[in-house]
């Protein structure tokens, strides 16, 4: 489903576009007029930073969990809200709200990713390793927006809401165990997840980077 911003179309594609797109419309003709799309990108923001911290505090308590299921749960709220609020209320920012969503994603993301490495449930070398994979996606999905004008916010179907949902599931199994037995031997759960994880966006990186690259080829040709 595409949806045209003004300097790019949108274009969803997950596995829940249809019963996230109601739900959010939904949300959208209830929100209070005093509430708009900056509160709520403020609230995605916060709400990653807090999931963050609480990651680092369940190794102090591990019922800080439950919480950091609740903080993605108003990470989706405020990041996928603000955008549909703005368009149902006809007061797009095209270029300041793809900026500041992006740099939020960028810090919100880290924050997570250290307090999770904080916490003992991820190796630091994993942590730093899906970071640094997260940051190659965007950087490619930045200059594809550019080119083509679309930007994509999923990949084989899996967005930002579907990832969401993934790392909330395996949240609460740490509160059963936090490893994981493979072959006879134990490994922590979310270095198994985290190294899933990176070949997946290497994998979508080099996916897009090759459809990509033969799309503007045929493009614009070397004239002989």
């Amino acid at each position: 489903m595409k949806n045209d911003v003004g300097l790019h179309v949108r274009e969803y594609g997950g596995l829940l576009e249809i019963p996230e797109k109601t739900a959010l419309q939904w949300l959208a003709r209830r929100t209070p007029q005093r509430i708009n799309s900056d509160h709520l990108t403020l609230l995605g923001l916060f709400s990653m930073i807090m999931a963050g911290a609480f990651y680092w505090l369940a190794s102090r308590n591990e019922y800080f969990l439950i919480l950091v299921v609740a903080s993605l749960a108003l990470n989706w709220l405020g990041d996928s809200l603000d955008g549909t609020l703005a368009r149902y209320r006809n007061c797009q920012r095209p270029r300041y709200g793809y900026y500041v969503d992006h740099v939020i994603d960028l810090f919100g993301t880290t924050a997570l990713l250290g307090g999770l490495a904080l916490s003992g449930f991820i190796s630091q070398l994993v942590a730093t390793a899906l970071l640094a994979a997260f940051a190659i996606v965007e950087a490619e999905v930045f200059l594809a927006t550019h080119v083509h004008k679309t930007f994509k916010l999923s990949c084989f179907h899996v967005g930002p809401t579907e990832l969401r949902i993934v790392l909330s599931i395996g949240t609460l199994y740490l509160l059963y165990d936090p490893r994981i037995r493979i072959a006879g031997r134990d490994f922590l759960l979310f270095d198994v997840g985290g190294i899933i994880a990176i070949a997946g966006l290497f994998s979508a990186f080099a996916y897009s980077a090759i459809r990509n690259t033969c799309a503007l080829y045929q493009a614009e040709p070397i004239r002989r």
